[in-house]
């Protein structure tokens, strides 16, 4: 009897410390990477991209929030942010698995081909069963990242993006040094009434306001001629075959085109946006961050991105100025082009400059000072794989590419950064306090 009662303890100890698997950092870099590949068939602008990371990221934290004590949630910290309820009635699940679940039905309900992500939710529930997920876990694990998922849409239905559609068509000011629609495509401007949607923890797009830009003139001796004799002289025709490649690295221009001879074609690029939440993942994987310290991480990359756009657009439609194609065409050569196409929208700030800025002191903050790495997110894009020291130097490098790129003048890219720097360090301090 006795033999007896100690084989069944033993088993009975067996089946309650039988642990469902955990899963990596990676699977979350595999949703961000899905959500991207969706982008590129959405042609879906920067702004528009980092709003829909993230809900996507906040979905998926929250449930690592609900689940582990030493990970708080964002009530009380992002703006408006609601009391989020856990189900009363959830067993029996995977925290992990319920925090990608809930990333995959965000994105699947806020991008507009969204159902293109269902084949990866298959392929990762698959890979569940394979590894030793139960069906009940599975399922019971849907069920709580639907639920989750629901109070997210509820709270990105609020941020006032959707009013957007409402207001007057934006249309050029046709004032001497203000932006106007540039070649190949013309495209209408890009999200104006961006700076109407709220910001995550910013007290408003205009908090960090930067230093006006400087003042367009046709004078010869005035400081705008001689920032654009400067792209003139030093970007496009004029540069060397490294900063042809940096400038090609950051490109990140979803609205490129290229005439194939009988029509203009979209080049499907991924927005920068996405390549830093790329960085992101390559970071966590190289330092063997677990599956909630990776989802931590991104989720404040990219609210520090989000806030970045919101910043940055608040001033490229309060300043409104021209870029440097249609101002060197106007007042030096009306045959020059630029390395890079012009994005559709003002020129002052550079968005790359201040959402990268951002990103830098976020990471930096959670992989210190001196990370090295290799960026290899581009590759599947055809583009080779760079190194960098730090995201210091991969953040200014990114800056500068604007300008050997011929779309930016230098005064956009240092203030931008100046603008970025500051975005990052309110969202670590908001984030950390």
């Amino acid at each position: 009897m006795k033999r007896l009662f100690l084989l069944f303890l033993t088993l009975f100890i067996g089946c309650k410390t039988e642990k469902t698997p955990e899963l990596s950092s990676r699977e979350v870099s595999k949703v961000i990477d899905g959500m991207t590949e969706v982008m590129i068939h959405d042609v879906t602008n920067p702004p528009l991209a980092a709003r829909f990371f993230a809900y996507a990221c906040l979905a998926g934290y929250e449930v690592v929030a609900q689940n582990d004590k030493t990970y708080r949630s964002m009530h009380g910290v992002l703006n408006e942010y609601p009391g989020l309820e856990k189900p009363a009635d959830a067993s029996d699940y995977s925290t992990d698995l319920s925090a990608v679940l809930a990333m995959l039905k965000t994105a699947q309900k806020m991008q507009p081909s969204g159902n293109r992500l269902e084949s990866l939710e298959k392929q990762l529930l698959d890979s569940c069963r394979t590894i030793g997920f139960s069906d009940e876990v599975i399922e019971h694990s849907a069920q709580y990242a639907q639920q989750i998922s629901k109070q997210i849409l509820a709270y990105a239905k609020a941020d006032r993006y959707n009013r957007i559609s409402n207001y007057p068509r934006y249309t050029p000011s046709g004032k001497p040094g203000t932006w106007y629609p540039t070649p190949p495509g013309y495209f209408a401007p890009v999200e104006p009434y961006f700076n109407t949607v709220r910001p995550f923890t910013l007290d408003s797009a205009a908090q960090f306001k930067p230093q006006p830009p400087v003042a367009f003139s046709k004078d010869k001796k005035s400081p705008f001629y001689q920032l654009l004799q400067q792209n003139y002289r030093e970007s496009s025709a004029a540069l060397t075959n490294e900063h042809r490649q940096i400038a090609a690295f950051w490109d990140c221009n979803p609205f490129a085109l290229e005439n194939n001879g009988h029509m203009l074609v979209g080049l499907k690029k991924i927005s920068p946006g996405a390549h830093w939440m790329g960085i992101t993942g390559l970071a966590c994987a190289k330092a063997k961050k677990s599956f909630a310290e990776s989802l931590k991480i991104h989720t404040a990359v990219v609210v520090g991105l989000m806030d970045g756009f919101l910043a940055c657009w608040d001033e490229k439609y309060r300043s409104d100025r021209i870029r440097p194609e249609t101002a060197i065409r106007q007042l030096l050569d009306p045959a020059w082009k630029p390395f890079l196409q012009t994005p559709p929208f003002p020129e002052y700030l550079s968005g790359h400059s201040t959402i990268s800025s951002a990103a830098e002191v976020i990471l930096t903050h959670y992989f210190g000072d001196n990370f090295a790495y290799t960026d290899t997110v581009e590759e599947r894009y055809g583009l080779k794989a760079r190194s960098f020291r730090s995201f210091r130097e991969a953040a200014l490098e990114a800056g500068l590419s604007r300008f050997y790129g011929g779309i930016h003048f230098m005064d956009a890219i240092e203030q931008g950064r100046a603008q970025g720097l500051k975005v990052g360090e309110w969202v670590v301090r908001k984030m950390e306090k």
